[in-house]
């Protein structure tokens, strides 16, 4: 049987979501056909895999790598910046220095704040770190957050941080863990359905690293408040829409990895609803539609190694604006993904780059800027052809 295109195969869900007690499986979405009128060109190379990236209020940009450090662009080229009071990293498997965010209302003196994880190979964590930027160093560094229970080994930290439109932070964690890694006497993916755990979570904080007031979970018995939605495998992006919606993507194992149109106290169904497969057995995990939890809006089989996300406002490519663009390590690509007004996904296309794509993001010029997973990690700029 031919394969139904993405946009009609949505309107057929559509349609059995609208019959009576039906449940529908979202169809799979596997490589989109390519986008045209661009080309990427390298604005600097040289960092060992870099995670992140975010730019000063002033224009410069600041990229975290992997092991520890942080960057900032001077020209073409990357200069250290010091970190005076960061705690140890631990840079084991996924471990390490991780996500970046600049406070939105700083203009002199930003707060930086960064993921990291912190810990040793038998107790590590998710930590969320502040700092002050003066121009050449970040200072003051404290520690606000961190993920609790302890986890061992190097896999699943999350980790992406987003501003909310409401002015709190929202901070993603992972589930801990493939199988066999446990967590309390439990497997560690099962956390993602613990409300006594951050694993698996979205948490939104306020700029101090405290439970944000009016989280959706507050109150209810267990449940640790900073929790804003549950049931994620392990968020690599997250993003802003024009409209303030909150979208993220994560990974789910050999296939399934998807973007989630995210709201307050909804459970994404990880793992009891999935479309991926076990690594070690090939199994089916979960389901791929439980009644109660909230569907994917993609599911990508196989996995695409989803990474960064944001979404497109620029004046460069007019005929781009309001497309969310994902990174993929595994495809070494960058997926457009063009959306309705409903926040339903229309089409896709992938801008092919040919290495391990680590995050995605907006400049403050209008374009958009890619950063390369690799010992020679580049900063690539996306500019028309």
């Amino acid at each position: 049987m031919l394969p139904i295109p993405l946009s009609h195969s949505l309107s057929i869900a559509a349609m059995m979501l609208a019959l009576p007690g039906a449940l529908a499986q979202l169809p799979t979405s596997d490589a989109p056909p390519p986008a045209k009128g661009w080309r990427a060109e390298v604005v600097s190379e040289g960092l060992s895999h870099p995670w992140s990236m975010a730019w000063l209020p002033d224009g410069r940009l600041l990229v975290s790598t992997k092991e520890g450090k942080l960057h900032l662009l001077k020209g073409k080229r990357f200069e250290p910046v010091a970190l005076e009071g960061m705690p140890p990293v631990f840079t084991n498997g996924q471990g390490g220095l991780l996500d970046i965010a600049i406070h939105p209302g700083d203009k002199k003196n930003p707060r930086i704040y960064m993921t990291m994880a912190t810990g040793t190979d038998e107790a590590n964590r998710t930590t969320l770190v502040q700092g002050v930027f003066d121009g050449k160093r970040v200072h003051a560094i404290k520690t606000l957050f961190r993920v609790q229970p302890d986890k061992s080994g190097g896999q699943h930290f999350g980790s992406r941080l987003l501003w909310h439109k409401d002015g709190t932070l929202l901070m993603s964690v992972g589930d801990g863990g493939n199988p066999p890694q446990k967590i309390g006497g439990m497997l560690a993916r099962d956390q993602a359905q613990n409300l006594g755990s951050h694993q698996g979570a979205i948490l939104r904080l306020t700029d101090a690293g405290k439970a944000a007031p009016g989280n959706p979970l507050a109150a209810r018995p267990g449940a640790l408040p900073e929790i804003w939605s549950y049931g994620h495998r392990n968020i690599q992006g997250m993003a802003l829409d024009a409209g303030g919606r909150v979208w993220a993507t994560e990974h789910g194992p050999r296939g399934g990895d998807e973007l989630n149109l995210v709201e307050a106290g909804q459970n994404y169904g990880w793992p009891l609803q999935s479309y991926g497969r076990d690594y070690r057995t090939g199994e089916p995990v979960g389901q791929p539609v439980v009644p109660g939890m909230t569907q994917p809006k993609i599911a990508w089989v196989p996995s695409p190694g989803a990474s960064g996300l944001t979404q497109y406002s620029g004046s460069q490519f007019p005929q781009w604006r309001g497309s969310l663009f994902s990174g993929g390590l595994a495809t070494t690509d960058v997926r457009r993904i063009v959306l309705d007004k409903e926040g339903n996904v229309v089409s896709q296309e992938r801008l092919e780059i040919g290495k391990r794509v680590r995050d995605v993001r907006q400049g403050p010029d209008g374009h958009l800027y890619v950063i390369t997973d690799e010992d020679n990690g580049q900063l690539l700029r996306i500019v028309a052809q």
